[in-house]
């Protein structure tokens, strides 16, 4: 009990938790088919990137080309670590909207209750339905996902007890929110090295996902804030996660998904350890 009481006093006094990345000059492309879905996930989509300030105190990233595509996309709601902004974190949220995603980061860093998350997405299904709203019939309000880093990974767990959220993915995540209140699918990451919010610790918090699919993932050399090569293979697994589960990828399906021998994160040498639940395990 003491040791798990220090590990949540070294969460609550982290002061800043982000990723702090190198902005990249930042160009579509279309990937390359060549290489393991899991690397070929790490690769900028097909879509030019558009960010602006919007919302209830959001900044929004989605594809340019918006305005003239005839597809509904899906959405990811972002929670930022304690006393960290959304900028620290652009690297990640311009990859997911360069893969079709709306992004709606709450720029907040002090996100754990989930409930500046879930007001973006309450944003973006109203704009949805607005005349004029560059968003106008744009939105895939069915496949809404939440994703957050440290304290924004507790808060994505508190958010993902909404119904609102289909899939989610708690990345080294704080102490707020129910894991078992939970409702969707979702992936909890760790870092190896991390010493801010222990790997053991987001084991445990993965431990009570029960009632639905749970996946658990180690970066490989990862301390909290993603140095070198670990940045990239974390943006390429959350997105092959939520293109499988909110934009129904199959080729994303095989990062996760059939037996453990064949599925590409049981066997990537980026990931120290790797686990799933029996709702998991059941996804053939």
């Amino acid at each position: 009990m003491r040791r798990l009481s220090l590990v949540v006093k070294a969460v609550l006094a982290a002061a800043v938790v982000g990723l702090v990345a190198v902005q990249p000059a930042w160009t579509a492309t279309t990937p390359s088919p060549t290489v393991t879905a899991t690397r070929y996930y790490e690769q900028p989509g097909p879509h030019q990137v558009t960010k602006v300030t919007g919302g209830p105190d959001h900044t929004l990233y989605y594809p340019s080309d918006l305005a003239s595509d005839t597809a509904k996309h899906p959405v990811i709601l972002w929670g930022n670590g304690t006393g960290a902004t959304v900028s620290q974190y652009d690297e990640a949220l311009k990859h997911w909207a360069s893969w079709g995603f709306v992004v709606a980061a709450a720029n907040t860093g002090q996100s754990g209750s989930g409930k500046e998350m879930l007001a973006g997405g309450t944003f973006l299904i109203a704009e949805n339905g607005r005349s004029g709203s560059i968003f106008q019939g744009k939105i895939d309000t069915a496949n809404i996902g939440a994703a957050g880093h440290s304290q924004g990974g507790g808060g994505t767990i508190a958010a993902a007890s909404d119904a609102m959220v289909k899939a989610s993915s708690p990345i080294q995540p704080g102490p707020q929110g129910s894991v078992p209140a939970m409702k969707g699918p979702s992936l909890f990451i760790a870092g190896q090295l991390d010493y801010i919010v222990p790997s053991p610790y987001v084991r445990g918090r993965y431990a009570w996902a029960t009632t639905y699919p749970a996946f658990f993932a180690e970066l490989k050399g990862s301390d909290h804030f993603f140095p070198g090569d670990t940045r990239k293979r974390l943006i390429g697994v959350e997105t092959a996660w939520f293109r499988y589960w909110l934009a129904g990828d199959q080729q994303a399906k095989g990062v996760f998904f059939g037996p453990r021998q064949s599925a590409e994160l049981f066997n990537d040498d980026g990931w120290s350890s790797v686990d799933r639940n029996k709702k998991a395990d059941a996804i053939s």
